[in-house]
């Protein structure tokens, strides 16, 4: 079969791609960057160097593709964070239909349910609804948990302040993932293509109370009594926006933190849980976080 990965070579696009060349399948994987076109040869893959901005290149890309792995690249210049991520939505929906693709699966997140004050994940509602609205189209959107990686974030918080924390409330919980658990999860969905018309699948690897969290991370830099603080979503804001976030994001990455705090962003995980969790633990993603902690 052919396959189109969009994403690069991301945390998630990357071993999704050699999942399915390694299952002998044809796959072209898109990038903005032409400094990466050598580097998918090397996979055996096809490099396709464009923007997802423009719908005539995804359009060309897609066209007889089996399936198309869609996401959003990160942008974190767009002056209305929201708006710009649905709009890459549109773009894919449009090119979708133009190419007649009729399999997608599309990264979403946990939260994608809100289309209003959950973040970036409210752009992704859009996302979602304007893949939903193509006929005769099979979608699975896939909706991952908060990745493992976002807590890299932390770590000049540590070195100076001695503390972890977030606006998610107290002693929260938190569902946790690892883009490695995902990119398991798309191959499966890509090389079965079994789903029909439009559905969603969660996907977690952990589940933890932020007292775990600061716990399982501090044992692994040699501070095991690394507290969790609970902060408010003024301050939340204030710091993001010293460590030099754009307005725009840390904003926006408060109204998440106030989703989560709220149980919302999470509400339709819980009443749609999946059977099993991931492979990779928190612990095992300690192991990352140390090395980086000790080389910053």
């Amino acid at each position: 079969m052919k396959f189109v990965v969009t994403g690069s070579l991301g945390n998630i696009s990357k071993p999704l791609a050699r999942r399915l060349i390694a299952a002998g399948h044809e796959v072209t994987i898109l990038s903005s960057k032409h400094d990466k076109a050598e580097l998918i040869q090397s996979m055996n893959a096809k490099p396709a160097i464009g923007s997802v901005t423009d719908i005539a290149f995804l359009s060309s890309v897609f066209n007889g593709a089996d399936a198309v792995y869609t996401m959003v690249p990160p942008f974190f210049g767009a002056p209305d964070w929201k708006k710009y991520i649905a709009g890459i939505g549109e773009n894919y929906a449009t090119a979708i239909k133009i190419s007649e693709v009729k399999n997608v699966v599309n990264l979403s997140s946990i939260g994608a349910h809100m289309p209003e004050k959950c973040g970036p994940v409210s752009g992704l509602y859009f996302v979602e609804k304007a893949l939903n609205n193509l006929p005769d189209v099979n979608v699975k959107h896939l909706r991952p948990a908060f990745f493992y990686g976002n807590l890299l974030s932390n770590i000049g918080m540590i070195k100076n302040m001695g503390i972890m924390g977030g606006n998610y409330g107290e002693n929260a919980s938190v569902l946790m993932v690892s883009p490695e658990d995902i990119a398991e999860v798309a191959a499966e969905e890509m090389l079965g293509l079994s789903f029909k018309g439009k559905s969603v699948r969660y996907i977690a690897s952990d589940e933890l109370k932020t007292s775990e969290i600061a716990s399982i991370i501090g044992t692994a830099i040699g501070k095991p009594e690394l507290p969790w603080i609970n902060f408010s979503d003024e301050d939340t804001l204030a710091g993001m926006l010293q460590a030099g976030l754009p307005e725009e994001i840390a904003k926006n990455y408060a109204e998440m933190g106030t989703a989560m705090r709220s149980g919302e962003m999470a509400s339709d995980y819980y009443a749609n849980r999946p059977a099993s969790l991931g492979k990779t633990k928190l612990k095992d993603f300690a192991k990352v976080f140390n090395n980086l902690y000790m080389q910053s």
